[in-house]
């Protein structure tokens, strides 16, 4: 296993872009795909998982963010999904009518 900063795994974060869609394919070596959540908050789309640290009294769960980034005004927030395959999560951001552009002919007003 591939470990960086004390311990924890070096993450395999790929984003990829299809003419209708974009596809961001994360792989944590080490972790299960079940553990890493996927967010939107105010238009940002992050992924983490938690990593619990223990002292002599108790256990907290930091987060080990994988991916934080706005998501463009082109993508359609409520169909993205997210899948598992084979150890990867895979998250699909599908465009949306925007992704074409937008287009309207706009007439003189008379005052």
């Amino acid at each position: 296993m591939n470990t960086l900063n004390g311990g924890t795994s070096e993450p395999l974060v790929r984003l990829q872009k299809f003419p209708t869609y974009h596809e961001v394919k994360i792989r944590v070596p080490g972790i299960d795909v079940e553990n890493i959540k996927v967010e939107i908050d105010n238009n940002q789309l992050m992924i983490y998982y938690l990593i619990p640290i223990k002292s002599k009294v108790k256990s907290i769960k930091f987060p080990r963010i994988l991916y934080n980034k706005e998501i463009p005004y082109y993508v359609d927030v409520h169909n993205i999904v997210a899948n598992e395959e084979e150890t990867s999560l895979v998250v699909h951001l599908p465009f949306n009518e925007l992704s074409n552009g937008y287009h309207r002919d706009i007439s003189l007003t008379g005052e």
